[in-house]
């Protein structure tokens, strides 16, 4: 394998990164607030508020509407409702102010665009040597997501997670409901075997090569999409790689359409958009009080809100869930929260490649969202994944693709809160997924790579993850129901309630597996009660 020079790679592997991670442009101006005493204030009272619409807030707000609960559903960013030749999403190849939401980090890669403010679809939060991507838009994450949804074998899931979770039944009843209720889906040979997919059939030839471990990945996709693209029905947005912040011909099963549209069908879940929350306390009857601002698209705040419910559902995502969290405790706004709160967390040992060889014959345009990986799961405190993702269609073939990998890395990062920015600010080890990346990822991804590949490791540049894990662990902060220890009413119930990881997976099918595990015992114990 051949390494690229720093200043050779990094201005094309900056760019190519940019599209991949969300990068916001340097010198966008912050929303402007109106004056506090211009603006209206709200209050209103409710059963049960979830904040955010993702994998852990759409199982709930599904199974509790299932069960005759009203809920109501704050999301800070908007509905982006696709299908057939559709323009919803900013395309990777020509990103607009759509990418990023307006309170975004301003100075990744110093990349100077001038985006103006919009509520748009991607956070860069930076902490100390770690900058968590955390999405906005109804269905959160999984509309940005490319789709990977992986189950971890036995003895990872066993070696990672409390035993008490009891991957048996999880086996047998939570992974297939969350895969019922996705629609996940292989990529059929038919499609696998064009001219718009060798980059991923020459990917599938050097891991058998390898001697490594293949496999087709479950995709929530209706792969007949694709199919419909390359019998020219539709604009491409999968078959050209198109699609890595949001597939714009629909067919693509993100918990909007899936589990926000079945609790919406119900008649008892009410999703408010551009509801952006502030700060969550318990008043002093035990109820639990949600400051909000409600925004107009270009992040400016029109309204003021304080909502009071009987039980408050935490599905932020970890990075903005922990952060609520650790302002309540450290404002005193919730007293006696757990002491591990705020610890935890993990990167999910995120790892993003450009992989350069001109004589790989990858092609362009390249075929997305995701075809095959390799799980290399049989050891499993070092086991570890990866996988080929396109890259999206540009002015010239760069003879690239990208490489992605994800295990389990020992380092774990601690949230402070800063009285001066009023906010928990993440701590990550500089050197934290180090031993992972250095003897299992990075030789995997080499060994793929072979010796003619050209391999730039964009966390280098940017360290960064897609999947932040943890904060308000199960075990420590959480119990395995995603209650909070003695806090009646409050509850965690997405990615903050992992253990910093996923057992080398992308963490979305495990999010959602707990989440209806937790609300099997929700509605069968709390409802009535707490709910």
């Amino acid at each position: 394998m051949k390494s690229l020079s720093r200043r050779s790679m990094l201005a094309g592997g900056a760019a190519l990164g940019a599209m991949v991670l969300g990068a916001r442009p340097s010198g966008a101006a912050a929303p402007i607030a109106r004056r506090d005493n211009a603006i209206a204030l709200t209050r209103e009272e409710h059963r049960v508020v979830i904040v955010g619409s993702g994998f852990g807030g759409g199982v709930s707000a599904l199974r509790l509407a299932q069960a005759g609960v009203p809920v109501t559903v704050l999301e800070r960013g908007l509905r982006w409702p696709t299908g057939p030749n559709a323009e919803t999403f900013p395309r990777a190849s020509a990103p607009d102010k759509r990418l990023l939401w307006c309170r975004s980090n301003p100075n990744l890669f110093g990349t100077p665009l001038a985006f103006e403010p919009y509520a748009g679809l991607v956070e860069a939060v930076p902490g100390v040597n770690m900058t968590a991507l955390c999405a906005a838009g109804v269905g959160g994450g999984s509309l940005v997501y490319q789709g990977m949804s992986l189950q971890p074998a036995e003895d990872v899931f066993n070696t990672h997670f409390p035993p008490e979770l009891d991957w048996a039944r999880m086996n047998r009843v939570h992974y297939p409901r969350v895969a019922r209720m996705l629609g996940l889906a292989e990529a059929p040979e038919e499609l696998v075997v064009t001219d718009n997919y060798r980059a991923a059939r020459v990917f599938a030839d050097r891991v058998r090569a390898a001697g490594m471990p293949l496999a087709k990945i479950p995709m929530p996709i209706d792969w007949e999409f694709a199919l419909a693209e390359l019998r020219g029905e539709m604009k491409p947005s999968y078959t050209n790689g198109d699609g890595a912040m949001g597939v714009n011909n629909g067919g693509k099963h993100s918990v909007d359409v899936t589990y926000i549209a079945a609790a919406e069908a119900t008649g008892r879940c009410r999703v408010e958009t551009l509801h952006e929350v502030t700060d969550v306390e318990r008043a002093r009857d035990g109820r639990w009080i949600v400051h909000v601002q409600r925004l107009d698209s270009a992040g400016t705040v029109v309204e003021h809100k304080i909502l009071i419910t009987n039980a408050l559902i935490l599905a932020a995502g970890s990075l903005n869930t922990t952060r609520l969290m650790v302002r309540a405790g450290a404002k005193g706004l919730i007293p006696d929260l757990p002491d591990e709160l705020g610890r935890g967390w993990g990167t999910n040992a995120d790892r993003i490649y450009v992989w350069t060889d001109p004589s790989a014959g990858f092609g362009a345009p390249q075929g997305g969202p995701v075809v095959y990986g390799s799980m290399n799961w049989q050891h499993p405190h070092s086991a570890h994944t990866v996988v080929q993702a396109s890259i999206p269609p540009l002015a010239m073939d760069p003879a690239s693709t990208m490489l992605v990998g994800y295990g389990v890395s020992e380092s774990r990062g601690v949230f402070s809160y800063d009285a001066a920015r009023d906010d928990a600010i993440l701590h990550w080890p500089r050197e934290g997924d180090r031993m992972i990346q250095d003897e299992h990822i990075g030789p995997a991804i080499a060994r793929i790579a072979g010796p003619d590949g050209m391999l730039l490791d964009t966390n280098t540049a940017f360290p960064s993850t897609w999947h932040p894990l943890g904060g308000a662990n199960m075990g420590g902060v959480c119990d395995l129901a995603g209650r909070v220890h003695e806090q009646p009413g409050l509850y965690v119930l997405d990615g903050a309630l992992l253990p910093g990881n996923a057992a080398a997976c992308n963490p979305s099918m495990t999010i959602a597996a707990v989440a209806e595990r937790a609300m099997d015992h929700l509605v069968a114990e709390d409802v009535g009660t707490h709910i």
